[in-house]
């Protein structure tokens, strides 16, 4: 049959028309556009992305446990008062009961569950998380995976007791407190003892062998290096209504004639004033902040530490130095002020003959130029909170417990329901005074009934002996 040039055209037209139309509307039963509507090019579809959910951690069943080493744990448990804790957390009479028995399967399942809980305490103390009260020190100490490796380890060589206690704190102060806890002389401050030799099991059991610890309730700010305390200030810490929170920090510097960023919280105090610098946006000409340049009316004085932290907290200098005569010294917006900070950061800018030596110090602090110096090695910074320390003749020297944390620790530390406010006058006294009939701890962690000896607010013994 033969076919019209015409109707040929036509044809051609109307399949390159098909075409277009099959090409803009995938959906073959998909509405027609109205006439004079252009036809809009759908979007390919995209295959769905797949979902891939990640595999439920693996539990390990628990290992096999020789009766000798269940034994030794149970020993231990038996014993943990010594170090401020009480041996009914560890659920020391099912593991009684299972060796009785003599349970293999029993034992191992009681035996790993009392290990697991004991090993997380020595390594990160019995109380977390809220009742810690404002503190974010990372303790790195111990996870899921290397508790196993110890467990196993510890089986494997039949060392269940030096595999535990190789988890408690290694300062020297840890060892003070646990030794003035078991002297009668003290026992009318058990629980101050038991609540701060938490404290350090809440920090990494090695802080280093060079770090800067600063002690809130103690006022104090101290350079210590390979176990001696090599440089000791006086410090000025956050008032109650804005306080420094517990952490820790890489000190890598310090700023030199620095700038003060006024914080948002007390913008309005400063605003309009001589001597202050408002920040404005670029844009809107608003005042986004407020700064003070270097000078001698700078609150942060003539440098300021560079430690790095999500809370804007450092050690700095000040020029209201009349501040460090006073015994009880919360006054800040939350920094540590320290005294003769200037001492403290020459005597790190000069070590291994680094750059920044005395000379060029004076001079960058005499242009009243900000200037950032390094030091050759950065060290790590503790700001802690300990409310007791143990001198070196054994007593216990007691610092204000300025915020009122005592009291929400130790009812913690006793596993007593949190109290909804933070720490109570009640609170406060069961910290000396408090123990629970269900505490199984023995006589020399009980509580006497005898007065509390009167508190002494003394110098920092924190160091290490």
């Amino acid at each position: 049959m033969r076919i019209s040039s015409r109707s040929m055209v036509a044809a051609l037209a109307l399949a390159s028309a098909g075409a277009a139309i099959a090409q803009v509307r995938p959906d073959p039963i998909a509405a027609m556009p109205a006439p004079g509507v252009p036809i809009v090019q759908a979007p390919a579809t995209q295959a769905p992305v797949p979902v891939v959910t990640p595999p439920p951690p693996v539990i390990l069943p628990p290992p096999f446990w020789p009766l000798a080493d269940a034994q030794e744990l149970l020993i231990l448990i038996q014993s943990v008062a010594a170090d401020g804790l009480s041996a009914k957390d560890y659920a020391p009479t099912a593991l009684a009961d299972a060796i009785a028995a003599r349970d293999v399967t029993r034992v191992s399942a009681a035996a790993t569950d009392s290990f697991n809980k004991l090993s997380s305490d020595f390594a990160f103390g019995h109380v977390r998380g809220e009742d810690r009260i404002d503190w974010h020190v990372a303790d790195p100490d111990l996870n899921t995976a290397r508790q196993r490796e110890l467990l196993d380890a510890a089986l494997a060589q039949h060392r269940i007791g030096d595999a535990l206690r190789g988890l408690l704190p290694t300062h020297p102060q840890y060892g003070a407190l646990r030794t003035a806890l078991a002297d009668p002389a003290n026992a009318a401050q058990v629980n101050t003892i038991r609540l701060n030799m938490d404290r350090w099991r809440w920090l990494p059991r090695d802080l280093g062998t060079r770090y800067i610890i600063a002690n809130v309730p103690a006022y104090t700010a101290t350079l210590v290096e390979n176990g001696v305390a090599v440089s000791r200030h006086k410090a000025v810490a956050g008032a109650i209504k804005t306080p420094t929170p517990q952490l820790s920090a890489m000190a890598t510097g310090v700023i030199l004639n620095p700038w003060w960023e006024v914080p948002t919280s007390i913008s309005k105090e400063v605003a309009g004033k001589k001597g202050f610098v408002a920040v404005k946006d670029p844009v809107t000409g608003v005042v986004q902040r407020w700064r003070q340049p270097p000078g001698p009316a700078n609150a942060l004085g003539q440098m300021k530490f560079v430690m790095p932290n999500p809370y804007a907290i450092y050690l700095h200098d000040t020029n209201a130095k009349s501040r460090f005569n006073s015994s009880v010294r919360a006054f800040s917006h939350g920094c540590i002020r320290t005294d003769k900070v200037s001492d403290l950061a020459r005597l790190l800018l000069a070590e291994d003959n680094g750059p920044w030596d005395a000379t060029r110090v004076a001079d960058t602090l005499a242009s009243k130029k900000s200037e950032k110096a390094s030091f050759v090695r950065p060290l790590p910074v503790y700001i802690v909170y300990f409310t007791a320390a143990a001198a070196l003749d054994g007593s216990i020297v007691n610092y204000d417990d300025v915020y009122k944390r005592d009291g929400a620790v130790i009812a913690a530390l006793l596993d007593q329901p949190r109290a909804a406010k933070k720490s109570t006058a009640a609170e406060a006294a069961l910290a000396t005074n408090a123990t629970t009939a269900a505490d199984t701890a023995p006589a020399a962690l009980s509580t006497p009934k005898t007065k509390p000896a009167p508190i002494k607010i003394q110098k920092d013994p924190l160091r290490p002996r």
